[in-house]
């Protein structure tokens, strides 16, 4: 049986040439002393490999329909086989995919590795770093939740604020003037087929960069690098004292990879995705969206600037960003690249990490946008004595979002006011003012409530704080 699997694998290598394939590995050589610092770079690549395996397995059921897509994503994470196990995995991976790639830049631009000749490595990680970001905005809308469709469409208005270009291009996102069924097709193309065929075709290339330039030298203060001698240089450092790829270094990247992926399934079955809010309800223009984690940081500067400056911002921020990115390796592509000798370049990740920290726990905090994630008042349904309107009142209060944004007790949001004591600081005619007509940050629901339904909400409203206040079953029953 041995002899006969060593034949197969004979003329398997021999017709199609797997041992040369993999030739590159076994004889590529990489400088010594580089160890676990160097495994971002791979861990960030396994992370797109997860996202390629989850996302096909979440198309089989997925439907790219205004119509159904909601429900069928209430199928995969309620129905399917593993359903909401892969949704999680998706999710997780997308996020560890965002930071890797973050880790891997900073240690990039610390060790200058994007000096001579390594330009172009530098050029298409920005590229890939803006893609990932690119896959995950579109991903989000295919939640098909009011969260997701409308935290990105939030963005892509915003976008139409660009001077010049910025209307064309949120009409394309949006395939069309407002929001719309065809906004689920262009962006489930986009992160289908469009960028992930671009994203592919840079990594191949990106890596490509890595074995024809090699994995740069762990630095050393005093060593300056000269364009006119480091190819000649590495060459011989390589010579005398480089290891093989394989197996010398790849086990490094391979036991990250795998700590990656054990941390990455631990989150997707006892976390699981970012649970669907409500439908998309496309016509509730007042929508104030939580994006996810790593958008909120961007939502925080608009919501903290002048209204008048975010024009000028959305433009100018990403093109002074680009254009400096994409400039460091022309900026300084020889000498120094030790770090102890550029304390500017640590002060400069240092302080970049501590704004986007900042604006990203601002943003988490504050009160301008809704906590979806805030739990349901069901439990209130088992306070003795509740009438059967006032039941109803705290289920619409439930299913049309109002816990979203106000608190009662300790269950709900902050971005409006808290409900605990409403009843005395409004009478039940002010109470159905404001539900009815709205506010400046509050939608207007007299058009989406019956006269049935807005007397079972101001019911429940007018109960006193005991009532209201936070119990759950057992309390009750004891």
């Amino acid at each position: 049986m041995k002899k006969q699997l060593i034949k197969i694998w004979q003329w398997i290598d021999d017709r199609g040439g797997v041992s040369d394939l993999l030739k590159p590995l076994k004889t590529h050589l990489v400088p010594p002393n580089v160890k676990w610092n160097y495994v971002w770079g791979s861990a960030t690549l396994f992370c797109l490999l997860v996202q390629i395996v989850t996302g096909i397995s979440l198309g089989f059921l997925y439907q790219p329909s205004a119509d159904v897509a909601y429900q069928s994503l209430q199928y995969i994470e309620n129905d399917a086989v593993l359903g909401s196990f892969i949704r999680g995995l998706h999710n997780w991976g997308a996020s560890a995919m965002i930071f890797l790639m973050g880790l891997h830049l900073i240690r990039v631009y610390i060790n200058a590795a994007y000096k001579y000749p390594r330009e172009m490595s530098w050029i298409t990680g920005v590229l890939l770093m803006g893609l990932t970001i690119i896959m995950a905005f579109t991903g989000q809308l295919l939640r098909w939740d009011n969260n997701g469709v409308w935290s990105a469409v939030v963005a892509a208005e915003q976008i139409g604020r660009i001077p010049i270009f910025g209307d064309s291009i949120s009409y394309f996102l949006l395939g069309g003037k407002t929001i719309n069924g065809e906004t689920l097709n262009r962006f489930f193309s986009m992160h289908v087929f469009l960028f992930p065929a671009i994203l592919f075709m840079i990594v191949s290339y990106h890596v490509y960069l890595v074995f024809k330039n090699g994995i740069s030298e762990p630095p050393k203060a005093g060593r300056l690098l000269n364009p006119k001698t480091y190819r000649k240089w590495y060459q011989d450092l390589l010579d005398k004292k480089g290891v093989p790829f394989f197996p010398d270094a790849i086990w490094r990247d391979a036991i990250f990879s795998l700590f990656v992926l054990v941390v990455l399934l631990i989150l997707a079955f006892f976390v699981g995705a970012p649970a669907l809010t409500s439908p998309p309800d496309l016509t509730n223009v007042q929508a104030n969206p939580k994006p996810d984690w790593y958008f909120t940081w961007i939502f925080a500067i608009f919501a903290l600037m002048p209204r008048q400056l975010e024009s000028y911002v959305m433009f100018l921020a990403p093109l002074i960003g680009g254009i400096f990115l994409f400039s460091i390796p022309f900026l300084s592509n020889k000498g120094e690249r030790s770090p102890l000798r550029r304390p500017w370049a640590i002060a400069g990740v240092v302080l970049v990490i501590l704004a986007i920290g900042s604006l990203w726990y601002v943003g988490h905090q504050a009160p301008w946008h809704p906590r979806f994630n805030a739990k349901p008042l069901s439990e209130y349904s088992a306070v003795p004595k509740a009438s059967e309107k006032v039941k109803k009142g705290i289920e619409l209060y439930n299913t049309e979002g109002c816990l979203y944004c106000h608190k009662i007790g300790d269950q709900g949001g902050i971005r409006g006011p808290e409900l605990t004591d409403v009843q005395n600081r409004l009478t039940k005619e002010e109470m159905i003012i404001r539900i009815v007509n709205g506010s400046e940050n509050m939608p207007a629901y007299g058009g989406s409530l019956s006269k049935e339904e807005l007397e079972n909400i101001v019911a429940f409203l007018l109960q006193d704080s005991k009532s209201k206040n936070y119990k759950s079953k057992n309390n009750v029953e004891n």
